[in-house]
């Protein structure tokens, strides 16, 4: 399907969300007179990375995501490590995000058209949006107005949810950023446009256990298939792993199938579906495609509008404080 027509199908499940006078001075038209093109812009060079590249949209997610966890939606996973200090990009969870590229091209152009206003972290956060939109997923009007960072240290990723987490380790990772346990499996379903390389699950597909060498909440075959794509001998590849789902370049609810399914790549995936807490949620989205396009609407405005930065700056390059 045409981009175009993604975006007006995607219309149809417009969540418009008003900030609380409590959450922040974030707002839908922070940029109306400053910068009025500047969503154009950033929709204009993701539409043209994702061309060229099907894995922008995974990527550029999860960078919002991993930005998000860490200091707040403040773009410090965009600052490149110097010698003193290495900065969040080069922490061993965000090796696999990659294309900050897309994020640079349009802050180039932003600075050409409205200099020192739009700040790299309301980039992140109109790119995610937009790589859900054009993959089919709902479209939601991102609250804007957040400063850039200063500090960046990849140490701090420790504190990122892992795949190998449990449900109650998920809870309390999310709960941290103020989000319910219901936001937690919402968020999760970002992994429907997903790629994980092989060393986050391989763990599940050898010596699993004293008494299991494969984990025993997998499909069998699903595990076998996942052993031919990541072969102990070989798999340290940077293309080697797989995707979390079987739409792999469509927004949709087939993440939720997949666990029903017992076809959860991370065990963190497979773990929502044998907890009361969420299994539910689990099987709802699974049945109501609807249903979780709205929540993960509400869910996105609600993660990033935790924790903004109000006292930084507007970063001129991505990759270097001012």
């Amino acid at each position: 399907m045409a981009f175009s027509k993604r975006l007006v199908l995607a219309m149809i499940f417009t969540v418009f969300v008003i900030a609380k006078p409590s959450e922040a001075a974030l707002n839908a038209h922070y940029y109306d007179r400053s910068c009025p093109a500047a969503e154009k812009i950033i929709l204009e060079t993701v539409q043209k990375a994702i061309l060229h590249d099907p894995k922008v949209p995974a990527r550029l997610l999860r960078m919002f995501f991993h930005d998000c966890f860490i200091r707040g939606c403040d773009a410090s996973i965009l600052l490149d490590s110097a010698k003193s200090n290495q900065a969040e990009k080069d922490g061993p969870p965000n090796i696999s995000v990659r294309s900050f590229y897309v994020i640079d091209n349009a802050k180039t152009k932003l600075e050409k058209v409205c200099p020192r206003t739009v700040s790299c972290a309301d980039v992140i956060a109109i790119a995610a949006r937009d790589v859900v939109t054009l993959s089919g997923g709902p479209y939601w009007s991102v609250l804007k107005g957040r400063k850039d960072g200063r500090m960046s240290r990849a140490n701090e990723t420790i504190n990122l949810p892992g795949p190998t987490f449990n449900v109650s380790q998920l809870i309390q990772s999310f709960a941290a950023r103020g989000l319910s346990v219901k936001d937690m499996v919402t968020l999760s379903g970002g992994h429907t446009i997903g790629f994980s390389h092989c060393s986050s699950f391989e763990a599940r597909l050898h010596n699993f256990s004293k008494f299991h060498d494969i984990d025993p909440s997998m499909n069998f075959a699903f595990a076998q298939s996942l052993k031919k794509k990541c072969p102990i001998s070989n798999n340290r590849g940077k293309n080697a792993g797989t995707f979390l789902d079987s739409t792999t370049s469509v927004f949709d609810n087939d993440y939720y199938k997949q666990i029903l399914s017992r076809k959860g790549v991370f065990g963190s995936d497979q773990a929502l579906l044998g907890e009361y807490r969420t299994r539910w949620i689990v099987e709802t989205y699974a049945r109501d495609q609807k249903a979780f396009f709205r929540e993960f609407a509400t869910s996105m405005v609600k993660l990033g509008n935790f924790g903004v930065n109000e006292t930084g700056e507007v970063r001129l390059n991505p990759r270097f404080v001012n």
